[in-house]
């Protein structure tokens, strides 16, 4: 199987950013001078995947439009008020997405969940998409900083193993308790046969350092148990809780450890972090930003 197609699921409701996010889908929001969702969807394309298929709301149509919509308009008056470098700006943006056209072979396409019963659900959504192929899923909050794309790197371990694949990221002791963590064997670098998926143990009780991260790749046979999967306590359905069925019926699940750096942009804080990470390693802005940061510790 080849993976040919991405799920990018965003129709959460952001509550961690209430209200910020009741009216701006927080996948929209900046980090420096592009959208958080904008990062993900480059590292799909560099991937070599060429259909995204985003599972939505209605009431976030600014996300559809942002990929979508060429804005004649605004390069009218832009040009018209001699404003080359913002129009440059714009037009290296259309450049980025030349490969994604808006045919039935190669596209941006959306479905939507009417219901928020969780990340399953909401992956399962798209399952007449994908019909019976392999398929990427990146979450929409999490973006990460790597020389090779991660779901390229997890594509490249998919072609040998054939099997599911849970990106994993090493994290201090002290904040396990926040994430899904892992059991497993490492069976080659870098690579777990996972024995257990453990949701925000204790630190004490955790059988790993390995937390999972929203980069995933799905067999068809993922998206049988998320049809058959039962609401849980939480009211929702979790991937997580799917895997751990599998294998608690005999299937191989995979980790992989990936290479590169997590940004989390799933909080607050994580999201200010996560701009001022980007702004000081920002080609055009990071020397002016690290002199106003130091200005400003100065005087602090």
């Amino acid at each position: 199987m080849e993976i040919k197609k991405a799920i990018i699921p965003v129709a959460g409701l952001g509550t961690r950013f209430l209200p910020l996010s009741k009216e701006i889908p927080k996948e929209i929001w900046p980090l420096v001078d592009k959208p958080i969702l904008q990062y993900i969807v480059e590292e799909v394309i560099k991937s070599g995947i060429k259909e995204i298929i985003f599972v939505s709301r209605p009431e976030k149509k600014v996300i559809w439009n942002y990929f979508s919509k060429v804005d004649l308009e605004l390069k009218r008056i832009l040009k018209e008020r001699k404003k080359e470098e913002i129009l440059k700006e714009v037009e290296d943006f259309e450049k980025i997405f030349k490969e994604i056209s808006f045919s039935r072979y190669a596209s941006f396409s959306q479905v939507y969940q009417k219901k928020l019963l969780g990340d399953g659900h909401a992956i399962y959504q798209a399952k007449k998409k994908v019909k019976r192929e392999a398929v990427a899923v990146l979450f929409g909050d999490d973006v990460i900083e790597s020389k090779k794309p991660v779901i390229l790197q997890m594509i490249e371990v998919f072609k040998k193993y054939q099997k599911p694949i849970i990106a994993l990221y090493p994290i201090e002791k002290e904040r396990i308790s926040s994430y899904g963590v892992v059991a497993g064997n490492e069976i080659e670098k870098r690579i777990f046969k996972i024995e257990k998926i453990i949701e925000k143990p204790k630190p004490e009780e955790a059988p790993s350092n390995l937390a999972i991260v929203g980069r995933y790749i799905l067999t068809p046979e993922v998206f049988e148990y998320l049809r058959k999967a039962k609401v849980g306590k939480t009211g929702e359905i979790h991937l997580s809780e799917a895997f751990q069925k599998m294998i608690e019926e005999g299937k191989e699940i995979l980790g992989y450890q990936f290479e590169g750096k997590w940004l989390e942009c799933g909080n607050k804080v994580n999201y200010l972090k996560c701009v001022l990470y980007l702004s000081l390693k920002h080609p055009k802005f990071g020397d002016k930003i690290k002199k106003y940061l130091d200005d400003i510790l100065k005087n602090m």
